[in-house]
Order: C-alpha cells, then sequence, then structure tokens
C-alpha cells in the first residue's frame, strides 16, 4: 500500500487551466442548446429504423472517449484545447438524454430532466470559478508550468514576451526552491534561454487576445459610468416585471383574475402537477419569483437613484438567488424554453460583476 500511494504525485494546477475549463463549460451549453434547438426544428427524427435507434447519446460517449484517448499518445499542447471542445459537446450530447436515463419507459421529455442538466452545468461552472483562483507558488509548481511552457522552444514559437515569462518562472525556481537540484536545473535552464543563438517568433497575438484588445477599446469608447448603470436599471427593472408575471395570475382579483386555475389544470395535463407536493413546488417557485422581482425592482431604483453600492448588491444578490435556486424549479415547470431568460440573466449577472469591479472598487463584494 505505502508503495503505491508512494507513487502518487501532490497535483500541480496546470497552466491555462481556467481557459480549458471554460471551453468546456460553452461547449457543454452549445451542444444542450443546438441539439434540443434542432430536433425542435426538424420534428425529433430517429438516425435508424426498424429494430435500431441511434440516439445522439452514442454521439456524446464517442466524442468523450475520444477527448478522453488524445492526451493519452498526444504530448503537443494544443490537445487540451481540443479535448476541451470534444468534452464539452460529447457531455452535453451524454446529459441531454438524462430524461431516458432515469425512466422506466425511457421518457426523453421527462420534466425533471432540464433541472438535472441546468444544476449539472452550475456545478461545473462552480469548478471553473474554482480553477480559476490563483494556483499556490511553489519551486516544484513552477518548474512543472516551465516545462509545460517549453513546447514553445521545441517548435520554435517561443516569443519575446513567453520567453520573458518563462524566464521568470525559472528565477523563482532557482531562488526559492527548497530543493538544490531542482535550484540547478532552473539554472541551467535560464543559461539555456538567455543564449544568443535561440531563435525567437515574431508576437502573434492569439484570437483570445484579439478579443481582448477589441473589448477593452470597446469598453474604453462605449461603456462609461452612466451608460453602463442606465443599461443595469433598465435590465433589471424588465427582469422584475417579468418575474413577478406569474404572482399576477396567482392574484385572486384584479384583470388576471381566476387564471391561476386554467393554468394550474394545463400543468396537470402535462404532467408538472399530479400532487399536492407538485402543487406545493409550483406555489414555491411563484413565491421565489416574486421576492427576485421584488429585490430587482428596489436594486433598479437604487441605481436610477444615484445608489450604487446598495443598488449593485441587491441587483448581486437577486440574480444570484435566481439563477442558482429559482431557475431549477422555473426549468422543471417551463423545460427549455427558459434558456434565453437564464441568459438574459447571466449577462446581467456579469454586467453588475463589471460594473462593480470597474466603478466601485473599494466596495465590498
Amino acid at each position: 500500500m505505502h508503495r503505491f500511494t508512494s507513487r502518487i504525485r501532490r497535483p500541480v494546477k496546470r497552466q491555462g487551466a481556467e481557459q480549458y475549463i471554460l471551453l468546456t463549460l460553452l461547449s457543454f451549453a452549445a451542444s444542450v442548446i443546438l441539439t434540443r434547438l434542432f430536433l425542435e426544428l426538424t420534428g425529433y427524427p430517429q438516425l435508424g429504423g426498424g429494430t435500431f435507434h441511434i440516439a445522439h447519446v452514442l454521439w456524446g460517449g464517442l466524442l468523450l472517449f475520444a477527448a478522453a484517448l488524445m492526451p493519452l499518445f498526444i504530448a503537443n499542447r494544443w490537445v487540451y484545447t481540443l479535448g476541451a471542445l470534444l468534452a464539452g459537446a460529447g457531455v452535453g450530447l451524454f446529459i441531454d438524454e438524462v430524461g431516458k436515463f432515469i425512466t422506466q419507459n425511457n421518457d426523453y421529455f421527462f420534466p425533471l430532466a432540464a433541472p438535472i442538466i441546468y444544476a449539472f452545468f452550475l456545478l461545473t461552472v462552480l469548478l471553473y470559478l474554482r480553477v480559476r483562483r490563483p494556483p499556490s507558488r511553489s519551486g516544484r509548481a513552477e518548474l512543472y508550468r516551465a516545462f509545460d511552457a517549453m513546447e514553445e522552444v521545441l517548435e520554435h514559437d517561443l516569443d519575446p514576451q513567453e520567453r520573458q515569462e518563462l524566464e521568470e518562472r525559472l528565477r523563482y525556481v532557482r531562488d526559492h526552491s527548497d530543493h538544490p537540484d531542482l535550484a540547478l536545473l532552473a539554472g541551467h535552464l535560464l543559461d539555456f534561454l538567455t543564449v544568443e543563438s535561440l531563435s525567437l517568433a515574431e508576437p502573434r497575438p492569439s484570437f483570445i487576445n484579439r478579443l481582448e484588445n477589441r473589448w477593452q477599446a470597446f469598453q474604453k469608447r462605449w461603456l462609461t459610468r452612466r451608460r453602463t448603470r442606465v443599461f443595469l436599471a433598465s435590465g433589471l427593472l424588465g427582469m422584475s416585471f417579468l418575474a413577478m408575471a406569474n404572482m399576477l395570475q396567482a392574484l385572486p382579483y384584479g384583470p388576471f383574475a381566476g387564471s391561476l386555475p386554467h393554468l394550474i389544470e394545463e400543468l396537470y395535463l402535462q404532467g408538472l402537477v399530479q400532487s399536492t407536493f407538485g402543487l406545493n413546488w409550483f406555489l414555491a417557485r411563484i413565491a421565489l419569483e416574486t421576492s427576485v422581482g421584488l429585490i430587482l425592482l428596489a436594486a433598479s431604483i437604487l441605481l436610477i437613484a444615484g445608489k450604487d453600492r446598495l443598488g449593485c448588491g441587491l441587483s448581486y444578490i437577486g440574480l444570484l438567488l435566481s439563477l442558482t435556486t429559482v431557475n431549477l424549479l422555473v426549468f422543471y415547470f417551463d423545460q427549455f424554453s427558459t434558456i434565453l431568460i437564464a441568459s438574459v440573466q447571466f449577462v446581467f449577472f456579469l454586467a453588475t460583476a463589471y460594473y462593480r469591479q470597474t466603478f466601485l472598487q473599494d466596495s465590498a463584494l
């Protein structure tokens, strides 16, 4: 047992790990959305006939298998980018059919499937936020990352900026490592990087760098504090009215009186409310949506009144509550028709975080 555990090395966070997780997230979301949209537009066709039915879960498994195999026999770093895209698409195609695997009658449209997919996506977002944290710095970890970056030297694609970053890592290992052998190795690698015969490539901004530069230019020109506040307040106001729409249907009086029984009857026919327990969850959804709507309404009014810190704080709380809790119930009752609303909420959640970080840097998160 000791021999086995001694072979397990302490994990080291890979350089750029957060970018790979983000690609997986985006590929996952796009896979589910595009699959559902394609099936809806084409009338849910089936590949195969008679005895056979080639479900898209099989294609998802194939993509996942390819994503797992490639890093085992390809050493180039580009394999991680391709693997992240394939893994996201594969898990999207796989989990999209979760309804078939949690029901005895293989019900693809089982109402609980959408909340399960959404919850799985949220857990992956939580992993991404965890991976985004700055890694712990040690001589061993920095040397791992330095070896990873040495691929640019092998491919004759090392530019001056990359060499500067690599040299900084190696200097840290040389000056701070507790192991003299690692410090000596870092010193030799540092000497190698400083020789005049080392060929350097011309700096070429990557696609991500170009997007960042365009975003910074757009941000500097258009996203002033006043415009961002107006955009944020208007969006929060609209979402607050939308969130409270179901409450109006539940009122026993007024122009919407009597609409709740018809809505519950429709949900019963769809199989979404079949017992008192299900009805309680529907009423809980209405109560939570109303609460979020009131929070977002207050946040919008505060932003309009110039109370930016308090308004952003309420906006952050309301949108976070909606994204992590309320939407689980909304996805159950409205299924994938609520993807657009959830996407808009996420955009305004990012806009709130941007406003706080850019214009309220001294405010507590």
